[in-house]
């Protein structure tokens, strides 16, 4: 697991370096195919083909196929390739989650953008992701909770850590549970409004 988990609504916002990403549930899938091969190979005949076996569970790339559902913009872009995130890309894609009331633009954590992309490839959907909410301005943030919205006072999407999404070709439970088992933050269950939130923030589920 990324860090303990606790049954809470979303909290407020931690600073980038506390995000959980794809780096971890590689990094978690790589040690647990480590620990289990020797007893998995029968006395490990072949430890480096093990050894490479788990390297090739991270990929060489990472992309976004993702669709603002108010804005009507999509976007499908490799955005991490030999180890590095793209900086042009990442531009891209924080410009498609901007807050669309008010067009700003922040830099979108890239632990969330991992988590994203390890959704959408483990659920193997062949739709773009859909973005209800991405980053929300304080002030978009305000008004909606003066609207009886329901947001938290401190969500992680005024910190460019969390998104609300949907699949077209995946139901929202299967969805739900993808995000759940991934470990990475934050995980609220909304089949009334059509989305699931996902957050790189503390582990957590509502």
């Amino acid at each position: 697991m990324c860090v303990g988990f606790f049954f809470q609504a979303e909290d407020g916002i931690r600073g980038a370096q506390e995000s959980r990403g794809l780096g971890d549930v590689y990094k978690r899938q790589r040690r647990s195919f480590l620990k289990a091969g020797p007893l998995a190979l029968c006395g490990c005949l072949f430890p480096q083909a093990a050894l490479g076996a788990a390297n090739n569970m991270v990929p060489s790339q990472r992309s976004l196929s993702i669709f603002n559902q108010h804005t009507g913009e999509s976007l499908e872009k490799v955005y991490w390739s030999r180890g590095r995130y793209i900086p042009d890309a990442l531009a891209e894609i924080n410009r498609i989650m901007r807050d669309h009331r008010t067009n700003e633009v922040i830099p979108m954590d890239t632990g969330l953008l991992d988590l994203l992309h390890a959704i959408h490839c483990r659920m193997g959907s062949q739709e773009m992701l859909q973005i209800i909410s991405g980053y929300r301005s304080p002030v978009t943030n305000r008004h909606l909770r003066e609207c009886g919205r329901g947001v938290a006072k401190n969500s992680l999407n005024m910190g460019g850590m969390a998104a609300d999404i949907c699949l077209p070709d995946k139901s929202l439970s299967e969805l739900r549970e993808t995000a759940v088992e991934l470990e990475c933050g934050g995980v609220g269950y909304y089949p009334r409004s059509g989305f699931v939130h996902v957050d790189v923030g503390s582990v957590r589920y509502w």
